[in-house]
């Protein structure tokens, strides 16, 4: 299994704001390297949108979002903030994978052929090297005989995997997950769910996850934020965040995930 690295994010005071609504309204927050973060809170909070601006799939209207040592979408020079070309925010973005709710595989390629797309087409990697990867990724989720299907001969919660496996195969420093079970049958969430906590578990990778699953995040995260009208209402550790006790809106989310 390949090594992967990971990094630390710093958001800080960002907002967004769609046809005069401010859907975040000065969200900060502080992922350690390495570290697992699962994002909860009802819908319309803003944990899609902060989730797609750590990645700058979204502009933010202000505030700063820091990967690592760099700041996403921008080149700060002389204390002057530059926006970066459509050239170097993709090589940004190399540092970044990202699982969507939609498994957003290629329906014309294998299962193998979906993995070494990325790395052998941005990353110029040797096609033997990549799909020797590629494989050991499939092995690790559990799909080592799918490598020759297509994505539509597989299950939902197949292709979720597939979509998993093919995020690690350009080696990321972190990746967000968006609600990755959210599109799938009940029956098939424990497999995808299954595949993250083992991601979890055998990588150093930073995982940031929007989910609604608490036994999920109870059980993985090493941190829980809890969103509510665009803003971060509470975070720390699962423990504590996930007491129904915490707070009234909180405990009244976690009522309604048991309802």
């Amino acid at each position: 299994m390949q090594t992967l690295t990971s990094t630390s994010v710093e958001v800080r005071d960002v907002r967004k704001t769609y046809h005069h609504h401010e859907v975040l309204k000065g969200v900060s927050l502080t992922v350690p390297a390495g570290t697992v973060t699962s994002i909860l809170g009802p819908s319309g909070s803003g944990k899609s949108t902060l989730l797609r601006s750590i990645n700058r799939l979204i502009p933010i209207d202000a505030g700063v979002i820091r990967v690592g040592n760099q700041i996403i979408g921008y080149e700060e020079r002389g204390g002057v903030y530059h926006e970066l070309s459509d050239k170097d925010l993709c090589r940004q973005r190399r540092r970044i994978g990202m699982v969507f709710q939609s498994f957003n595989l290629f329906p014309h390629k294998t299962v193998l052929a979906n993995l070494v797309e990325g790395p052998q087409t941005v990353l110029r990697r040797p096609r033997r090297e990549t799909e020797e990867e590629a494989r050991e990724l499939l092995a690790l989720v559990g799909l080592a005989e799918k490598a020759l299907q297509y994505p539509g001969q597989l299950s939902g919660g197949q292709q979720q995997r597939v979509a998993i496996a093919r995020a690690l195969a350009m080696k990321p420093e972190l990746i967000l997950f968006d609600e990755p079970t959210s599109a799938l049958d009940p029956e098939l969430v424990g497999e995808v769910l299954d595949v993250m906590r083992r991601l979890a578990d055998t990588t150093d990778t930073t995982l940031i996850v929007v989910t609604h699953e608490i036994a999920f995040a109870r059980e993985v995260s090493d941190q829980v934020v809890f969103m509510a009208d665009g803003r971060v209402e509470a975070a720390g550790a699962p423990a504590e965040i996930l007491d129904p006790d915490h707070s009234p809106r909180i405990g009244a989310f976690l009522a309604r995930g048991r309802s």
